[in-house]
This record gives structure tokens, sequence and C-alpha cells, in this order.
């Protein structure tokens, strides 16, 4: 199983971050290379697609835990990334909030995946920060 941690301070309140983070239809303006779609709730499903026009992959996931404008967490279905993840708003207080998004995914390919994971955690870790700045300034254009 392979972890990855990420965080973001944004110039926002929690409830306003929250909203941004789980509106899956808006997170090609921030995520990087990502559409998404699907429900909010506890039991909803979630579709992303990752790539360039159609090259890429389908991550679905299923809602386990939804406590809003605090945490989901969800479990990766699909064929690719499997495992679960977490995206959570901490309140800092005087209209400030950290995101914190974590993946636990078991990797594919068995041992080669294992090995693999060295080299691809770093883009891969380097494109979720970018997206989670990129969040933060999008949050910072809805006030």
């Amino acid at each position: 199983m392979a972890e990855l941690v990420l965080t973001q301070d944004v110039e926002a309140p929690a409830e306003q971050v929250w909203e941004a983070l789980t509106d899956w239809g808006a997170h090609d303006r921030w995520m990087l290379l990502t559409r998404a779609e699907g429900d909010r709730a506890e039991g909803g499903e979630i579709r992303a697609f990752t790539g360039v026009g159609r090259i890429g992959f389908l991550d679905t996931m299923t809602i386990t835990v939804w406590e809003p404008p605090r945490r989901a967490v969800v479990r990766h279905t699909g064929k690719v990334v499997r495992g679960s993840g977490a995206f959570e708003v901490e309140d800092l207080g005087a209209g400030r909030s950290r995101v914190v998004w974590s993946e636990w995914v078991l990797l594919p390919l068995g041992a080669i995946g294992q090995l693999a994971w060295p080299l691809v955690r770093i883009p891969l870790r380097v494109l979720l920060q970018a997206s989670l700045r990129r969040l933060a300034r999008y949050v910072a254009t809805q006030r």
C-alpha cells in the first residue's frame, strides 16, 4: 500500500473551501488534468477522468464517510486506482483553513508497482500539490 499526504493552507473559511473542494463538477477549474462528476453524500459515487484528451484513466470512487464541512473519505473502485482517500478541511480560525488530502492506494502491477512507486511518487506529489495551490487561488476568486 502506498501513502501520500499533502496539505495546503487557504485564505478562506472552512465552509467555503469545503464547497469548492467537493464540487466535483468544478474540479477541472483547479485539479490539473482531471474532470469529475458525482454525488455529494455518503454512499454516493464519483467518476474522475485523469488524462489529456482520451488518453488517461477513469478513477471511480464510492463515498464512505461524508461529514461536511470537514471530512470525506472515498473508496477507489476503479481498475487503475484502488484503495482509499480522504479530503479534510481544518478550520484555522480568522477565516483561514487547511486542506489535507490523503491517499492510501494499492499499487498496480505487483512487485513492479512497488519498485516504481518511489519514482512515480515524486511527479504525482508535484502534480497534486500544484493542484492544491490552484484550489487555494480558485477559492480566493470565489469570495
